[in-house]
């Protein structure tokens, strides 16, 4: 079981092969290679997780894992939030048990997630997203986050403080779009830019 704070910045790329090579020259391990993710976020019927900015997801990748996350913390630099996740052995007792407790599915989002970690606690992940592409990197604190994008030759003025839920929900309100989720197959007839995410790309030359 993890409990944790979680401190991370995401970028928005174009060019997920050009940071995979830099981050191998760099020496990063490749901690999990790519992989399809699903992912379901449940809350009450009134919405009251939602109300508090609190998270509890339940997500399936290599293994199922069920999580926590607090309200974001006010700062500057990059999101902080209280993170409690841990394995569990069966992805649908897990649903059902959830919402036996009186949860229901209000999301479901999908991604393809490849991680590389450095020793001094950094992560890196290479996120495809139905919207775009990310790398997200999360660390101990602002400065050493700010060192790995520097090294990785991603602009620190780009980076994005909103969860990829945060990004969804004003693209679906810039766009005027009806759906719930954050899918693969709702998204396969749009194009989606950074002007419309609200974001600027990290990786230009």
């Amino acid at each position: 079981m993890a409990d944790k704070e979680e401190v991370e910045v995401k970028f928005y790329v174009q060019d997920l092969g050009v940071l995979e090579s830099r981050l191998k020259r760099m020496g990063a391990t490749l901690l999990q290679p790519r992989i399809f993710e699903m992912n379901l976020r449940f809350d009450t019927p009134a919405g009251d997780l939602a109300r508090r900015k609190q998270v509890l997801r339940l997500r399936q990748d290599t293994q199922a894992r069920l999580t926590f996350k607090g309200a974001a913390q006010d700062r500057l630099d990059v999101a902080a939030r209280q993170e409690i996740e841990f394995v569990v052995s069966d992805f649908g007792a897990a649903r059902r048990f959830l919402e036996a407790l009186g949860y229901q599915v209000v999301l479901i989002y999908e991604k393809f997630r490849a991680v590389f970690g450095f020793g001094d606690g950094i992560e890196v992940t290479l996120d495809e997203m139905p919207f775009s592409n990310f790398v997200e990197i999360e660390g101990p604190d602002a400065e050493s986050i700010q060192k790995i994008a520097s090294r990785l030759g991603l602009d620190w003025e780009t980076r994005v403080i909103d969860s990829y839920m945060g990004l969804f929900e004003k693209l679906k309100g810039r766009e005027k779009l009806e759906m719930r989720d954050l899918t693969f197959a709702n998204f396969r007839n749009l194009n989606v830019g950074p002007e419309q995410l609200g974001v600027r790309q990290a990786d230009q030359a």
